[in-house]
């Protein structure tokens, strides 16, 4: 294994989305050195087949492992559900590995919640690996699932905080699947970007939670458990794409919340 607290994090995603993890790993432990990889090329994975997302999972891990990376976080639930279990098995002992979906998941468990809302893409829905995870810890809690397709490539194209978002977001949010929850998980890496505007629709009264809330506490948990913790940067981050076009770098921004440089890296 990549046992060297001065090597870097890897993240990856089906794109751009995964930048807000990447975002929260960067401000929460700033000594770590990170390198993403988004798939754009196969961009988005929610409406591909789970083989076909395995497949993508598995050559961008081998890259990533390539550059030294001591911990890859899948940092996109639709990998998250068809490809983790199969990542763990085919690079045991060569990396520690992180996805979205279980912290949702035990934070889900730890706080309590009884009627529990789920929005994502087609594929993390169809998965059920919300409800299912879920329900294995607590049979209590019951779970509501609903696929919300049209909200990343809405907030890709730069459509939210505006009349056209909030139009989206509320014809999905008042589907009768979402009567009476008391929290919602943003199972989509993008969806953080709306997460002001899910809040204004439910008006404080549902508890939003996503990715960034808790993986990087996930991240620094295993890291520390490892004695893996950097205790000084080495070099700059690195921001790999798998096809590059200036409006990937001009949304990267957003998603990132500051100024980054995506790179062409061609793996396939």
């Amino acid at each position: 294994m990549n046992s060297n607290p001065e090597q870097p994090i890897g993240i990856f995603d089906s794109g751009i989305g995964g930048l807000t993890v990447a975002n929260a790993i960067h401000h929460f432990m700033p000594e770590e050195r990170l390198i993403y990889f988004g798939d754009t090329a196969h961009l988005p994975y929610g409406d591909k087949s789970a083989d076909a997302i395995r497949y993508y999972c598995l050559r961008i891990s081998k890259f990533l492992l390539e550059q030294n990376c001591k911990m890859i976080v899948i940092a996109c639930n639709s990998a998250s559900s068809a490809a983790y279990d199969m990542l763990l098995d085919f690079f045991e002992g060569k990396a520690l590995f992180v996805n979205v979906v279980d912290p949702l998941v035990n934070a889900v468990i730890k706080k309590d919640y009884r009627n529990v809302g789920v929005i994502a893409t087609k594929a993390t829905i169809s998965s059920s690996i919300y409800r299912n995870k879920i329900k294995t810890l607590n049979q209590k809690v019951k779970v509501n699932q609903l696929a919300t397709p049209l909200l990343a490539p809405m907030i890709e194209e730069g459509f939210y905080s505006g009349n056209i978002s909030k139009s989206v977001i509320e014809n999905y949010l008042s589907h009768p699947d979402l009567d009476n929850i008391d929290s919602l998980l943003l199972a989509c890496t993008h969806y953080p970007l709306i997460k002001n505007e899910i809040n204004e629709y439910y008006k404080g009264k549902v508890d939003i939670l996503d990715s960034t809330d808790v993986v990087k506490d996930e991240v620094y948990r295993i890291l520390s458990e490892e004695n893996l913790l950097a205790k000084k940067r080495q070099g700059e981050d690195s921001f790999y794409v798998s096809d590059f076009t200036t409006s990937f770098e001009q949304t990267a921004k957003n998603f990132y919340g500051e100024e980054l440089k995506l790179e062409a890296m061609h793996i396939w």
